[in-house]
């Protein structure tokens, strides 16, 4: 394995690598080649540069760490079918798809000298086992196994050397992001979803400053870990607050299923893992008021027991209890098929301004929330699928597509911005699972504590009433 390169840092040095990258004779180039997918006319040497192009842009981006990369990841899971052609999806995805998990580590004594700094002592002073390799990287750091005297077996994250000062002089640079995002979408030239780069810069800097220090991530995980402690099929990591600091974060090793060989997995267990997913993701929501996650797959462990462990806590949005109600209005005026109460909905969450309630369709507005949210108006059971992923998606980001008349009146409010960008990644994840269930159920058993909808909800609603049934002596 190569020795990573400690990241470029200042504004300038940010810059030069995508700039260089970014020239215009291999964004001509991308673009011919996705011009050419269209016609059929593409031959080797086109798919060759293609390959050899969108390699080099991962290793940039592998290289930059911090902001940059981050944002390279939230762009290869911009993948679901029919937004882009196949042929250039697997050339430009694959490339993309290695920043979760494939990229140089950092040098083994820079490893120990972060953890030295954090907890006070090397790793050699407090475990018993530190393998000096990495096993998984992530954007601003890597994952290291380890071993604690009783045999406990951890997982360590230790930030890279300089990623702070590289995300920071990538936050204070616009024009650094926007550049990296317009470059990754000049691959797919014409047939890119309509994405809006500065949305996309918004979304960066909302996530990845909170991620800067591994100590926030250590209470989301205590306070995630509290709240689904013995669930019978979602699974938190332990935190071990004495051996974690701002730049290491110690957990309870887990292991499991990464997403390739999820994904290849029996369909009756896709399916299973797909309901988990949902359950926590929206069932945290209504029930808590927190929402977690990363909209790529990288931050799940699936199980054979149907199982799934979550990880990466670092950065955990929370809502008010008026907020979510709020949001439960949008479920309610979308199944019940009115419009009027559509645009109420919509206002009353900011999402259209008062300035264009007049100038919305609210048939239009009705039937392009309700694409979104077909699982919940079709009939039941509703199974995910790619392709479900891909039209939904493509209503929310194309503002030139058939839905223009509608996108160009709403505007993202700053809370639901994070909420939105995991929400499509969602989409593409429970479709590339085959999930599968009566959504409508589900939902007013999360929601609205409806009776358990399906078998798993046997097993959440047995749990929850062992967790409020009162211990002897209290």
């Amino acid at each position: 394995m190569a020795r990573r390169r400690n990241p470029p840092t200042g504004r300038l040095g940010r810059v030069a690598p995508l700039a260089g990258l970014a020239g215009r004779s291999a964004v001509d180039a991308l673009r011919a080649a996705a011009r050419a997918v269209g016609t059929g006319e593409r031959g080797a040497t086109d798919d060759e540069r293609m390959t050899r192009l969108a390699d080099r842009y991962a290793e940039v981006l592998g290289d930059m760490k911090g902001a940059v990369m981050k944002a390279g990841q939230i762009l290869s899971f911009i993948d679901a079918e029919g937004l882009v052609p196949g042929e250039l999806q697997q050339i430009f995805q694959g490339a993309l798809g290695r920043l979760q998990d494939d990229v140089p580590p950092m040098a083994e004594d820079d490893a120990r000298a972060v953890f030295e700094q954090e907890i006070g002592r090397p790793p050699e002073g407090v475990l018993a086992f530190f393998s000096p390799r990495p096993i998984a990287a992530a954007s601003i750091g890597q994952v290291h196994a380890a071993q604690l005297a009783d045999g406990t077996q951890l997982a360590v994250k230790i930030q890279y050397p300089g990623a702070a000062a590289a995300v920071e002089a990538d936050l204070a640079n616009t024009e650094l992001l926007t550049t990296l995002i317009r470059t990754g979408l000049s691959v797919l030239g014409a047939r890119a979803p309509k994405v809006d780069p500065a949305a996309i810069v918004e979304e960066v800097r909302d996530r990845i400053v909170e991620e800067l220090d591994y100590r926030t991530e250590a209470a989301n995980l205590a306070e995630f870990g509290a709240i689904y402690e013995g669930h019978p099929f979602i699974r938190i990591p332990g935190v071990h607050p004495d051996l974690s600091g701002r730049r290491v974060l110690t957990m309870t090793m887990v292991d499991g299923r990464r997403w390739p060989a999820a994904i290849d997995s029996d369909p009756e267990l896709r399916r299973r893992w797909g309901e988990v997913v949902y359950r926590f993701v929206f069932g945290t929501l209504h029930r808590h008021g927190l929402f977690n996650g990363d909209p790529h797959p990288g931050n799940y462990l699936f199980h054979e027991d149907g199982t799934v462990t979550f990880l990466d806590f670092g950065c955990v949005k929370r809502f008010t209890p008026e907020r979510v109600a709020g949001l439960g209005d949008l479920v309610e005026a979308t199944m019940a098929g009115d419009p009027q109460r559509m645009v109420r909905v919509f206002a009353d969450l900011g999402l259209l301004p008062p300035g264009e309630l007049a100038r919305v369709d609210p048939d239009r507005l009705l039937a392009y929330y309700r694409l979104q949210s077909r699982a919940l108006v079709a009939p039941q059971p509703f199974t995910y699928t790619p392709r479900y992923a891909a039209e939904a998606v493509a209503s929310t980001y194309d503002v030139t597509g058939p839905w223009s008349d509608v996108n160009r009146h709403l505007t993202m409010p700053k809370d639901l911005v994070f909420l939105n960008r995991v929400l499509v990644g969602l989409l593409s994840i429970l479709g590339h699972l085959g999930a599968s269930a009566d959504w409508v159920a589900v939902d007013a058993e999360l929601r609205k504590g409806g009776p358990p909808a399906t078998a798993l909800g046997e097993l959440d609603a047995a749990w929850a009433a062992r967790q409020a049934r009162p211990t002897a002596g209290s």
